[in-house]
């Protein structure tokens, strides 16, 4: 955690910086620990820990602008670096869309503690920590005599950090996650070596599943067994929640302010055009992972609609890139995206289809960030009547991102609890797979 001396000397750096060349500057200490225990089959492989701290800095000199950091926090070395940065950044051309953000938007503070760190993480023993690795493997040895090996892990950490911005902007935030994971590979037909994981996520101790995680690990592997081809052509897509995340990113990634301002996104000039889905950002959730009350520029959240029934009603534009395009900033970036849900999970969206893939991977491919198009590898399941049939491999999904979402049919009610991405499994009709 980030102690009081810590942020006086932040404070001292900030004087030291504005006293001595710098118009604005902006300052960011953080500090991270955390701690894994890795077992192989159900013995300890890896143990590690790690802790670090670091100070970042921005300056603003002559209409010019710096960036720096060291992890060296004391006032002789902190000197060194802002003498040296100040003089550097005199060097640099000059870039007037480089300013602080507005501190009317900053956040200003008052509102009820998000409750994202657990102080459970200092009070749990390690051995306690291994058990849950170990009843993880244990879940899983001698139970199918085609087990190959058996990685099970728990680990656990904490981030803070502390920003100053000379404009008006003091904020702190801090949180805690734990972990507990299981992989099993087995023997397969032939040289197939089929594997397959499980996991469970939270940011406080007492939330995080500790049994089962190997059991389940052992059941999505058993079912690759046969993976094959299946025929080329059109199907329903289904996702499943682990995987969906690989379709938003490159929705989202086309929203961002650097990727519009360099005219590197498919979804340049598409406000209020029909494009996708209901997507919201809700940074404000107590006690929910990806929560924040400010960004990184220490502009402030507020809830917002990113897809509204399939509209795009806005952008991730930060102050320089707005600045750059000389349109109004958002947002730097989502907080907590929230998809609308249905009212059904996985097994009755898979019920409902005919003909489909359900695809339980991604392995490989791209999408094209100025067109959408897209190519990825995927592992999964053939759909026949509502039931899964034959599990599939090798096969890729081709498409365009704006094509691929404006079909979307159907959303499931199933999104993973402790992501910041709360997407649940999502059915897009005619969609173009290639196998045999």
């Amino acid at each position: 955690m980030i102690t009081d001396d810590n942020k006086k000397l932040a404070q001292w750096a900030m004087e030291y910086a504005l006293k001595n060349g710098c118009q604005a500057a902006k300052l960011v200490l953080y500090t991270n620990s955390n701690s894994s225990f890795e077992l192989r089959d159900g013995k300890m492989d890896r143990l590690q820990q790690s802790t670090e701290n670091g100070l970042g800095l921005n300056l603003y000199v002559d209409g010019r602008f710096g960036s720096f950091s060291t992890n060296r926090l004391d006032k002789k070395e902190l000197e060194t670096l802002i003498t040296n940065g100040i003089e550097s950044t005199r060097y640099l051309a000059v870039d007037e869309s480089r300013m602080l953000a507005d501190p009317a938007r900053y956040y200003k503070g008052g509102k009820p503690d998000l409750q994202l760190f657990d102080k459970k993480l200092y009070e749990v023993n390690p051995d306690d920590k291994v058990a849950i690795a170990r009843a993880a493997a244990e879940e899983v040895l001698g139970k199918d005599e085609r087990i190959i090996s058996v990685d099970s892990s728990y680990s656990d950490g904490e981030g803070s950090s502390y920003r100053l911005i000379s404009n008006g902007f003091e904020g702190e935030s801090k949180s805690t996650w734990f972990s507990v994971s299981a992989s099993v590979s087995i023997k397969g037909e032939g040289e197939a070596r089929p594997q397959d994981y499980w996991y469970d996520s939270a940011l406080f101790y007492d939330k995080l599943t500790k049994t089962g995680i190997g059991a389940k690990a052992l059941e999505r592997v058993l079912r690759k067994l046969g993976q094959k081809k299946a025929k080329s052509g059109k199907y329903t897509m289904v996702v499943d929640p682990m995987n969906v995340g690989n379709l938003l990113s490159p929705m989202l990634s086309a929203l961002y302010g650097s990727a519009l301002q360099q005219k590197n996104s498919f979804l340049m000039d598409k406000l209020d055009t029909k494009v996708a889905f209901t997507l919201r950002d809700e940074p404000h959730a107590i006690g929910a992972n990806g929560s924040r009350y400010f960004d990184n520029e220490g502009v402030a959240t507020e809830p917002r609609t990113v897809f509204d029934k399939g509209v795009l009603k806005t952008y991730f534009i930060d102050t320089y890139n707005g600045k750059k395009m000389d349109i109004a900033p958002t947002i730097s970036a989502p907080s907590r995206l929230i998809l609308t849900p249905g009212d059904k999970d996985l097994n009755g969206l898979v019920a409902d289809i005919k003909q489909g893939i359900l695809v339980t991977g991604f392995n490989g491919g791209n999408s094209n960030s100025s067109t959408g198009d897209f190519s990825y590898g995927i592992e999964g399941f053939l759909i026949e009547d509502g039931k899964l049939t034959q599990p599939v491999n090798e096969m890729n999904v081709t498409g365009n991102m704006v094509t691929l979402w404006n079909s979307l049919v159907a959303v499931g009610n199933d999104p993973q609890p402790n992501r910041s991405w709360q997407i649940p499994s999502l059915v897009f009709e005619g969609v173009d797979f290639s196998g045999l």
